[in-house]
C-alpha cells in the first residue's frame, strides 16, 4: 500500500484491536468475568453469561462500557484484580512496534486514543511497555464522550492540536472511523484483523489492512 507520508503528521491510533490483540478483552468480558460472577453468586454460568452479555450491550457507545470502576459497582467485582488473572493474554499485533519506530524516525506526532478506562491503560502500557513510543496518550474519559460520538474528534483537538487534513487514523471500529470522517479527518484506516482468534473481514468503507506493517514504505 502507497502512503505519501509527506501530507500526513500526526497518527492518531486505537488501542485494543488495533495495536492490540482483541483475544485478551474479548476472553476477559466474554469468559473470565462470567465465570468470576457466577461464582461469586452461586449460579450457572449459562445464566450469568446471559445476564452479562445483556448488561454489557444495554451500556455500548457510553463510557460505561470501558469504565472498570462502573463495572466493578455494577458487578460486585474487582475488575483491574481480574484483569490481572489473565493479563498474560494481553498481546501486541505482529508490525505495531516496527510501525511505531518508523513514525518516531519521521518525525510524526503519535497519540494513542482509545476509549479504554485509565485503569486499563495502566495494565496494558505496563505489560506491552508501548508508552514511551507516543508522543502522548488520550483516554475518551479524559474527553468526556466515547469515540462513537462525533463531537468527540473536535473536544479532542483542545487536547491535541491537530489538522485533521494532515491526520491518520488507525481504528478496528467502522463506528468510530464514520465518526472521524464526519470530522474530516482525512486519512482513515482500518484494522480487519482485531483478533487473533477471529478471522479478518475488510472493510467495504475504509483502507483496510492485517497489519500496520502494510503502511511501510518498501526498500528501495
Amino acid at each position: 500500500m502507497i502512503i505519501d507520508w509527506m501530507t500526513i503528521d500526526t497518527v492518531l491510533l486505537d488501542m485494543d484491536g488495533t495495536l492490540l490483540d482483541r483475544h485478551f478483552d474479548d476472553h476477559f468480558w466474554l469468559e473470565h468475568v462470567p465465570k468470576r460472577y457466577a461464582a461469586k453468586n452461586s449460579i450457572p454460568l449459562d445464566s450469568a453469561k446471559k445476564s452479562l452479555y445483556a448488561q454489557f450491550r444495554s451500556q455500548e457507545c457510553t463510557l460505561n462500557w470501558t469504565d472498570l470502576d462502573y463495572w466493578s459497582d455494577r458487578l460486585g467485582l474487582d475488575i483491574p484484580l481480574l484483569k490481572l488473572e489473565v493479563e498474560h493474554l494481553i498481546a501486541v499485533h505482529p508490525g505495531v512496534v516496527e510501525f511505531l519506530l518508523f513514525l518516531r524516525q519521521h518525525n510524526k506526532q503519535i497519540w494513542l486514543v482509545t476509549n479504554a478506562h485509565g485503569k486499563t491503560l495502566d495494565i496494558k502500557m505496563r505489560k506491552t511497555r508501548l508508552g514511551p513510543y507516543f508522543t502522548g496518550i488520550v483516554s475518551a474519559h479524559d474527553i468526556g464522550l466515547p469515540k462513537e460520538d462525533a463531537a468527540f474528534w473536535g473536544k479532542l483537538q483542545k487536547r491535541v492540536p491537530y489538522d485533521p487534513a494532515r491526520t491518520m487514523l488507525g481504528e478496528d471500529s467502522e463506528t468510530n472511523l464514520g465518526t472521524a470522517e464526519s470530522f474530516g479527518i482525512r486519512h482513515l484506516i482500518y484494522v480487519s484483523r482485531y483478533s487473533s482468534t477471529a478471522p479478518p473481514l475488510p472493510s467495504e468503507r475504509f483502507t483496510s489492512i492485517h497489519y500496520f506493517n502494510e503502511l511501510l514504505p518498501m526498500p528501495a
